[in-house]
């Protein structure tokens, strides 16, 4: 998801030095929602694999 992410972005910033400003402001605002989302999900993760190795301890 992060690699997604880091393409939409800088796919984005190329397209926005271009010109495209509209576009490319589209696409870093997705890469934005794909960091995010990437982030939610690491910390959803973490918690339950300390949840875990609590009860396996």
């Amino acid at each position: 998801m992060m690699k997604w992410a880091l393409i939409f972005l800088v796919v984005g910033l190329v397209l926005g030095a271009m010109g495209f400003g509209g576009v490319g402001g589209a696409f870093v605002g997705i890469a934005k929602i794909l960091f995010f989302i990437a982030l939610a999900l690491f910390v959803i993760f973490l918690i339950l694999g300390i949840v875990a190795a609590k009860k396996i301890s």
